[in-house]
């Protein structure tokens, strides 16, 4: 029971956000919405400031002789190639968000800047506000947690647990094993929401395709849950074998096939539109956060 407490605490606090979704979903809503509003509403610079830290951080490792550190024993190599390596990270991290998000999100920004500037200016911004939530940024904060996790559980033999560089670096007491448990505790919860969340609208986005697709009316739940149940047995079949025949093979056909409907849509598409509207926003992108940072420096 001791050792399994952390797990147990965890499912708990889990069950009990999942119930309570189920019960009073629209109350769920609207305590979430509130407790991000205030998050950012109060703390948007810290949480700013702090993942422009992140990045500039990742990027001057990148460009340091510590960028050659290999995470991992000196004579170790890559278990995967570059491609199955980043196909991965695209399918895990961002792979159900970015296909729908990433069309719909800089339409929403486009509608509602619009109302304020000229049509061509808004389709720049909106792609620039897209270029900071999906952009560089946003893999920062992959790569800095995943870092330092890795580096302790790889190169100094430890734990494959976000409290594990917090005892190793600042030795084991009371309080490090304390603030080590919340934050394993709070790493098992969002994981566990995030995953749910992202799973949930999975299905709401393929359902939606299915339904315009092939002219089907709603119907109901059926629908919705033989949606679940498929996408469940294809997350839960490549589990069961190896990695390298599982995961990996699947992130490779999924990406290969976003990568043929992208240049689809450039080649089938507005072009000229397309490419120059992604240069400029990735332009803004690039002076905002140059200009942020001149901001901030002392």
């Amino acid at each position: 029971m001791k050792k399994n407490l952390l797990l147990i605490v965890a499912l708990a606090v889990t069950a009990a956000i999942a119930v309570a979704g189920i019960l009073d979903p629209k109350g769920l809503a609207e305590s979430a919405a509130r407790l991000v509003a205030v998050q950012f509403d109060s703390r948007a610079w810290f949480i700013m400031l702090t993942v422009s830290f992140m990045l500039i951080t990742a990027l001057g490792l990148a460009i340091s002789p510590l960028g050659g550190v290999r995470l991992g024993k000196d004579d170790e190599r890559p278990e995967f190639s570059t491609v199955s390596w980043l196909t991965m990270l695209f399918a895990a991290g961002m792979g159900v968000g970015i296909l729908y998000w990433g069309t719909a999100e800089p339409l929403t920004h486009y509608l509602a800047v619009s109302r304020y500037v000229a049509e061509e200016r808004a389709g720049y911004m909106a792609l620039f506000l897209t270029n900071f939530h999906w952009g560089l940024h946003a893999w920062a904060i992959y790569a800095m947690t995943g870092l330092v996790v890795a580096y302790f559980a790889f190169r100094r033999d430890g734990r494959i647990l976000v409290s594990e560089p917090i005892v190793s670096a600042l030795g084991s007491n009371t309080s490090t094993r304390a603030i080590g448990w919340i934050c394993d505790l709070l790493a098992i919860i969002a994981t566990a929401i995030g995953l749910g969340g992202s799973m949930a609208m999975g299905v709401f986005h393929v359902e939606e395709g299915v339904v315009v697709l092939f002219g089907l009316e709603q119907s109901g739940g059926l629908l919705t849950y033989s949606i679940f149940g498929v996408l469940v047995l294809a997350f839960l079949v490549p589990l069961t074998v190896d990695l390298s025949k599982g995961m990996a093979l699947l992130s490779n056909v999924a990406m290969g096939i976003a990568a043929g409907l992208m240049i689809f849509i450039l080649i089938a598409g507005p072009t000229a539109f397309i490419m120059g509207t992604t240069l400029q926003a990735f332009g803004d992108y690039v002076n905002g956060f140059l200009a942020q940072g001149s901001a901030h420096s002392p």
